[in-house]
């Protein structure tokens, strides 16, 4: 007895002194996941792109689509995956066809597909390790708390054949050029317009939207949000958040202009019906610029065509410093007064008309920040004159003007 309270004591001595806790017991690790439950969990992750994108991943669309894309190739090829997930397979996945995966002549790898292709330990079927490649840390995301509101709320939208043929006519405008991607801003997100997100177009079809006050550290400001009903054009619609539309086409997305028949029909109806009662809104202005520089200096015919609600002259005093005026001194060569004018439009149809001969400069302010300016065109005064009466007029739909020949001519 005293031998065993010996070996007990001795025994003790020993565990008490393991700084390292090496002789500790840890409890068992939960079961491994098998391996259907794993590929249920990452043909999920491909379900989940397409409801967040409506299409499928994308060969140069980042590693991570290299990945998925891959994975539901991988799945594809394995008649006994596809038929254990074809539950789970509500958008039809598995049947759909894929782009082949270019391996060079010899069948070396190629790209990063042809390694995710050639997965024969499942080493990227969604485990842990794989996931951690793929996964960057300690690095903010600008558009997180957006694009989470923007895909939440996906759903197929059940009467799309009410705007399916509008989603077709303005692809087609877009394409023969009557409609353009115009770089998105707050102001541009409006009931019944179109937008491009990630490659996708869609309609703001109705936005339930109130004022509020927030207060700030900066101070108080005024924000527009509530819920909206936005279609896209894969068939699904979502009823996100306002706030959360403008911040995820702020980040990545386009606005789509109306089509220039339109535009310049408003145009001309707000300043044909100009009445006693108006008042002047504003002033289009023709400037030239004074810049000595050298590549600004040599184009005989350089003009700004710009609009203002205030006059014209307390609009340019500060020219040397802005980059709109490519921080210089600049000329007034003329102006007209407008009245009900929407300078969106306005700058819409110059940018449309004038688009081939639109100065291509780098302009840096005074903190060395670079700039483009988008309203200066090489074009003869007289041109850029009759221009503006086209537009005033609404006739500038039946024109376009031949760059080479310096002329407006008849389409």
């Amino acid at each position: 007895m005293e031998n065993r309270d010996k070996k007990q004591a001795a025994l003790d001595a020993i565990f008490a002194d393991d700084p390292l806790d090496l002789l500790r017991v840890k409890a068992a690790a939960s079961p491994a996941r098998s391996m259907d439950d794993r590929l249920v969990v990452a043909f999920q992750e491909i379900l989940t792109f397409w409801e967040k994108y409506g299409r499928l991943p994308a060969a140069d669309g980042g590693v991570q689509e290299h990945q998925l894309l891959a994975r539901l190739r991988n799945l594809q090829s394995d008649p006994r995956k596809v038929e254990l997930l074809k539950p789970t397979d509500r958008y039809g996945l598995l049947e759909m066809a894929l782009p082949d995966v270019p391996f060079d002549g010899d069948g070396a790898v190629a790209t990063l597909d042809d390694i995710f292709s050639d997965d024969l330990f499942n080493l990227f079927e969604n485990d842990a390790t794989a996931t951690a490649l793929f996964n960057l840390k300690h690095v903010p995301s600008v558009t997180g708390r957006a694009e989470t509101d923007f895909v939440a709320q996906r759903r197929p939208c059940t009467d799309f054949e009410v705007y399916e043929s509008s989603f077709k006519a303005v692809q087609k405008d877009l394409s023969e050029g009557t409609r353009k991607l115009l770089p998105f801003k707050e102001d541009n997100l409006r009931e019944g317009h179109f937008y491009v997100h990630n490659g996708v177009l869609l309609l703001l079809e109705k936005a339930d939207v109130e004022q509020k006050a927030e207060s700030y550290s900066s101070g108080a400001r005024v924000r527009k949000d509530g819920r909206t009903r936005v279609i896209f054009e894969n068939g699904t619609e979502s009823n996100m958040l306002f706030r959360s539309l403008y911040k995820a086409l702020l980040a990545n997305g386009k606005a789509v202009s109306e089509h220039e028949y339109a535009v310049a029909g408003q145009l001309a109806q707000n300043f044909n019906a100009v009445t006693e009662a108006d008042q002047e809104t504003g002033y289009i202005y023709i400037l030239r610029s004074r810049s000595q520089k050298p590549e600004i200096k040599n184009l005989g015919n350089l003009y700004k065509i710009g609009y203002s609600t205030i006059p014209v002259a307390e609009r340019i005093k500060n020219a040397v410093k802005e980059p709109t005026y490519l921080m210089a001194e600049v000329t007034l060569v003329g102006t007209y007064k407008c009245y009900n004018l929407n300078p969106q439009r306005f700058e819409q149809l110059l940018h449309n008309f004038f688009g081939a001969v639109c100065l291509q400069a780098d302009v840096f302010d005074e903190k060395g920040r670079r700039y483009t300016p988008r309203e200066w065109f090489v074009a003869p005064l007289q041109v850029i004159e009759r221009v503006i009466e086209l537009i005033v007029s609404g006739e500038i739909v039946h024109f376009r003007y031949d760059a080479l020949r310096e002329q407006i001519i008849e389409k």
